[in-house]
């Protein structure tokens, strides 16, 4: 992105808010996320914290207030910038892994590169043994485990070397072994300079951030470091 400089937040939002009818989903919410933080988003169910998730990573647009990713009001983006701008910016890993069940681990995460610019096999099979995986290339996604399918998706967010990590209840659907392993990979790629962004509603999980940020009903009830 053009015009900006390493002292701005990755990601600002300024007087955000999001409705859905008569429903307020964010009421005035005011946050920054500086270059390189790991980041949670906590609260229950209903608190925002996918909503939000959503605004920031250009999968959904504010009803008012302003969003700046790297200093550029997103606001102003149409539907082709947004997708341009998650493309080259934007790694997102789900706790649903959405790979498709016809492609291989391989294929899924080319899939990445395909919206992104050109494919890159080479790539793709190097950021598989980076999670793990460089004897699973040629499995379906019936044939890995949930943990497995998990690393895939990570693969398939980082192929393209994006700044921004958001993950959203990346561990949900992981048993504990898979879910330390997950944690790792997200803590190696903050301690690659990475802002990592991750929304959950697991205590255990937030602990593992730099920061907690807390909602309730939409806004931002509390902000607290977490304890080294």
């Amino acid at each position: 992105m053009t015009g900006t400089t390493n002292s701005q937040p990755v990601i600002e939002t300024r007087h955000l808010s999001k409705r859905f009818g008569a429903v307020t989903a964010l009421d005035d919410v005011n946050l920054a996320v500086e270059r390189g933080e790991f980041v949670a988003f906590m609260g229950a169910s209903g608190s925002g914290k996918t909503t939000l998730l959503n605004i920031l990573t250009c999968l959904d647009t504010a009803t008012s207030g302003q969003v700046l990713l790297d200093g550029v009001d997103a606001a102003g983006f149409d539907e082709e910038r947004r997708r341009a701008f998650r493309a080259e910016r934007i790694g997102l890993v789900f706790q649903q892994f959405h790979l498709i069940p016809f492609l291989s681990a391989l294929e899924n995460v080319m899939l990445g590169q395909y919206y992104h610019s050109v494919v890159d096999e080479a790539a793709a099979r190097q950021v598989l043994e980076h999670v793990g995986l460089g004897h699973r290339v040629t499995h379906l996604p019936s044939q890995l485990s949930g943990g497995e399918q998990q690393r895939v998706c990570i693969a398939r967010a980082l192929v393209n070397e994006p700044p921004l990590i958001f993950a959203d209840e990346p561990t949900g659907n992981l048993d504990e072994e898979n879910e330390r392993l997950v944690l790792d990979l997200l803590r190696e790629l903050h301690g690659q300079g990475r802002t990592i962004v991750m929304v959950t509603h697991n205590p255990e999980l937030g602990r593992f951030a730099d920061r907690i940020i807390r909602l309730h009903h939409g806004r931002v009830v509390d902000e607290n470091m977490v304890p080294a």
